[in-house]
C-alpha cells in the first residue's frame, strides 16, 4: 500500500527517527548494542504500521543489517533460515520477533532485487526463500487476522499482511503458486493425518486458478490434480455442484455409473491422500447398496475386501457413525485400516464396537467442540480421527508442542499394538484418566501435575487431543521417579511407557552430568551390531524401537534432543543401506546440516517414513534400545566408516562435546 496525503508527512517523520536510531546502533560497539536496540525496534514498529512502511524499511535493510539489528539471533545467518518457520515468527505474540522476521524478509527482497549484495546469500537463494515464505503464508495474505492475533499483536497485526502484500507485488503470484503446489505435494507424500492446512492451501490455489492473469505454467497440471481431488473428482461433481445436488444425482444412477464414481474417488484418494467431501456422500449411499461397490469406492485390494466382507456389520456401523461430509478424511483411514488387516487381531473388533457406543465425558466433548466446532458432534469427530490413526499410524504429529514422546507412543501403538491404543482412547475419552504402571506401581494421570507441555494442545488430531495430555503427565511422572538414578532416565522410562517390545538393553553416548560425548567407538559399533543387516546376521527389526536423536538445524547446529522410532533398516533402490524411521514433528523432510538431508520419498520410503543413510543416521543418534540377550559381539566396522560417522558428529552437535570422547 502506498502512502497518501497526511501519511507522507508522518512517514517522513518516522523515517527520520529510524535513521537516527540506525546510526546510533551502528556507532555502538557490539557489547553495547543491546541497549540501543530498543530504540531501533520502537522506530521500526512505528514505521511498519504505516502504508508504505515495508517499502521504506526495505531501502534501509542493508544499513539495519550492517548496524547489528540481527546480531546474536538466528536471522544473523540468513543463508540457513527455514521458510516453514516464518509463520510462527510472523504470528508471534512477541512483537520484536515479528519485526525481526519482517525486516529479514525485506532484506532478502533487497538482495533478490540486486539492491543489496550480501556476502552469504545470492539473489537466487533470496528469491527462492521468499517464494517459499509467500507460499507457506499465503493464507495470511487472504484471511483477516483472528481475534487471538489482534489481542496478542495489537496494531502490529496488520504488519504480516502488509509485508506479504509487498513481497507478492515484487515476486509475483506465478512463482509463489508454483512453490505452493510443490510444497503441498511434498507434504502429502508423507501422508499426515491432519490435512486441514493443506486443504486451505488448495482452496487458495483454486481461487487463484480462476484469475486469467495468473499462469501456473508447468505446475498447472499438479495444481489441477490437487483441486480436483477435493472439488471435482468425478464426472458427476465436475463443476463442484454442492453435496445436496450431488446426492440427488447419485440417487438416479445405475450400478455402472455408481461404479465409475466409486473408482474415480478411490483413485484420487490413494493418489493424493486427500478425500473429497463428495466421497463421503457416495460412501454413505453405497453402504446401503453393495459391498462390492463399497470396496471399489475405498480402492481395496483383496486383503481389504476380505476384511470388509468378514467384518461387514462393523464396517457399516463405522461408516454410519464416523463418515460425514465434514469428516470425509476418515474414509482414507478406514480404507487403510482394512488394508492392514488389523481387524483380524482378536481384540480389535470388540474394541471398535466399544468405541462406537462409548459415552464421552463432558470434558472430552467440550475439548473436541472447542477445537473442531460443534458440527459434526464430538463422537463422530473422534471416531473419524480414530480411523485415521489406525490407518495412518505414521501420520501422527505432535503439533507445535514439546510432546514428541507422547506422539511417538500413539504412533507406535497404532502401528504395533492397536488394541492398546483403543484402550487408552477409551480411558481418556470416557474417564478423563489413563492408568499406566511403572516398575509395578500404578500411575494415574488424574493425580498428576502438568507434564512437558505447559498448556493444553489445540493443534492435534482428535485422538491426540484427548490422549496426549494424559500421556504427557504420566511420562513426566515416570521421569520424576527416576530422579537420583545414575544415567539417563529413558533407560527405564521408554520400555515402561511405550511397551514390552522396547528393548531393555540401552546405549547412550552422552554423559548426562557433563553433556560430553563418551565411548563413541563402542556406541557406534554396538548400534551397527544391533541394527545393520550386514553386521547382525541379516536379522530384520521385528518391533519398532524408540530412539533419541540430537536434532540439528541446516547449519548443523545443535537444536535439542528429540524422540523418534526406528522402524526398519534395508537397502534403498540405489543400493544404499538406510535407516527408515518415524519422526513425530509433522514434517520429516528436514535439512540437518553438513549434507545430512532427511528423505521422505523416492528412496524406498513407505508413507510416513523418513530415512537417512545408515552412517548419517548413526551420526545424529544419541540413545537406542536393544535386546540385551541378542546384542552379540561389537561389529567389526571398518575404520574409515567409523571415521565418517564421527566426522559427522564432530562437524555438528558434537563440535563442543568431544573432550571426553
Amino acid at each position: 500500500m502506498k502512502p497518501t496525503g497526511g501519511d507522507v508527512t508522518t512517514l517522513d517523520k518516522r523515517l527520520a527517527g529510524l535513521d537516527d536510531a540506525i546510526e546510533s546502533l551502528a556507532n555502538t560497539s557490539d557489547f553495547g548494542k543491546q541497549l540501543k536496540l530498543a530504540r531501533v525496534f520502537s522506530a521500526l514498529r512505528r514505521l511498519l504500521v504505516l502504508p508504505g512502511g515495508c517499502a521504506a524499511v526495505r531501502t534501509r535493510a542493508a544499513r539495519l543489517d550492517a548496524a547489528g539489528l540481527f546480531l546474536g539471533t538466528d536471522w544473523a545467518t540468513p543463508q540457513i533460515l527455514v521458510p516453514a518457520l516464518s509463520t510462527g515468527s510472523l504470528l508471534s505474540p512477541n512483537v520484536d520477533t515479528m519485526v525481526l522476521e519482517t525486516v529479514s524478509d525485506l532484506r532478502l527482497l533487497a538482495v533478490a532485487k540486486g539492491e543489496y549484495t550480501h556476502p552469504d546469500v545470492s539473489a537466487e537463494h533470496a528469491r527462492n526463500h521468499l517464494t517459499q515464505v509467500l507460499a507457506i503464508n499465503l493464507s495470511l495474505l487472504f484471511s483477516p487476522p483472528t481475534e487471538a492475533q489482534r489481542a496478542q499483536q495489537g496494531r502490529m497485526t496488520t504488519v504480516p499482511r502488509e509485508l506479504l502484500g509487498h513481497l507478492v507485488e515484487e515476486v509475483g503470484y506465478e512463482k509463489v503458486l508454483e512453490n505452493l503446489v510443490d510444497e503441498i505435494w511434498r507434504i502429502l507424500r508423507q501422508r499426515p493425518i491432519q490435512v486441514d492446512s493443506v486443504k486451505r492451501m488448495i482452496t487458495q490455489i483454486a481461487v487463484a486458478r480462476t484469475n486469467p492473469d495468473i499462469d501456473l505454467g508447468a505446475s498447472g497440471l499438479g495444481a489441477d490434480r490437487l483441486i480436483s481431488s477435493l472439488y471435482s473428482t468425478t464426472e458427476a461433481c465436475r463443476e463442484d455442484p454442492g453435496v445436496d445436488v450431488y446426492r440427488g444425482r447419485l440417487e438416479s444412477m445405475d450400478d455402472s455409473a455408481l461404479q465409475s464414481e466409486a473408482t474415480g474417488f478411490a483413485r484420487s484418494m490413494h493418489d493424493t491422500g486427500l478425500v473429497s467431501p463428495y466421497h463421503a456422500v457416495l460412501l454413505r449411499l453405497l453402504a446401503d447398496k453393495s459391498d462390492y461397490l463399497l470396496s471399489e469406492a475405498m480402492g481395496l485390494s483383496s486383503t481389504g475386501r476380505d476384511c470388509l466382507l468378514c467384518y461387514h456389520e462393523l464396517v457399516h456401523a463405522l461408516i454410519d457413525a464416523a463418515v460425514q461430509v465434514e469428516t470425509a478424511q476418515g474414509i482414507y483411514g478406514l480404507a487403510l485400516m482394512l488394508e492392514r488387516g488389523i481387524l483380524y487381531q482378536p481384540p480389535v473388533a470388540p474394541a471398535l464396537w466399544r468405541q462406537l457406543s462409548l459415552h464421552l465425558s463432558q470434558h472430552a466433548r467440550e475439548r473436541l467442540t472447542a477445537v473442531f466446532g460443534p458440527v459434526p458432534d464430538p463422537h463422530t469427530r473422534l471416531l473419524s480421527g480414530m480411523l485415521s490413526m489406525l490407518g495412518l499410524p505414521l501420520g501422527v504429529g505432535q503439533g507445535d508442542n514439546p510432546t514428541c514422546q507422547s506422539a511417538r507412543a500413539l504412533s507406535m501403538w497404532a502401528y504395533n499394538d492397536p488394541d492398546y491404543l483403543l484402550q487408552t482412547l477409551a480411558w481418556a475419552a470416557r474417564d478423563d484418566e489413563i492408568v499406566m504402571h511403572f516398575e509395578g506401581q500404578s500411575i494415574s494421570s488424574r493425580d498428576l501435575d502438568a507434564g512437558v507441555a505447559v498448556a493444553l494442545p489445540n493443534d492435534l488430531d482428535p485422538v491426540s487431543m484427548l490422549v496426549v495430555p494424559h500421556l504427557d503427565r504420566i511420562y513426566a511422572e515416570m521421569g520424576r521417579r527416576c530422579i537420583g538414578r545414575e544415567g539417563d532416565p529413558h533407560r527405564w522410562v521408554n520400555p515402561e511407557f511405550h511397551g514390552w517390545w522396547s528393548g531393555r538393553g540401552f546405549r547412550i553416548n552422552v554423559d548426562v552430568a557433563t553433556g560430553q560425548l563418551i565411548g563413541l567407538d563402542e556406541f557406534i559399533r554396538h548400534f551397527y551390531a544391533c541394527y545393520h543387516p550386514l553386521y547382525n546376521g541379516n536379522q530384520p527389526l521385528i518391533h519398532p524401537q524408540p530412539a533419541g536423536i540430537a536434532a540439528t538445524d541446516s547449519a548443523a547446529r545443535f537444536v535439542g534432543w528429540h524422540a523418534i522410532t526406528v522402524l526398519r533398516v534395508s537397502l534403498d533402490p540405489e543400493g544404499t543401506m538406510r535407516v527408515y524411521f518415524y519422526n513425530p514433528n509433522n514434517d520429516s523432510g528436514q535439512d540437518w546440516g553438513d549434507g545430512v538431508v532427511v528423505g521422505t520419498a523416492g528412496r524406498g520410503e513407505r508413507f510416513g517414513e523418513a530415512s537417512l543413510p545408515f552412517e548419517q543416521f548413526a551420526s545424529r543418534l544419541y540413545i537406542f534400545h536393544h535386546d540385551p540377550l541378542e546384542s552379540g559381539e561389537l561389529a567389526a566396522v571398518a575404520a574409515d566408516e567409523l571415521d565418517r560417522v564421527v566426522g559427522y558428529m564432530r562437524r555438528s552437535w558434537g563440535a563442543d562435546r568431544m573432550s571426553a570422547a
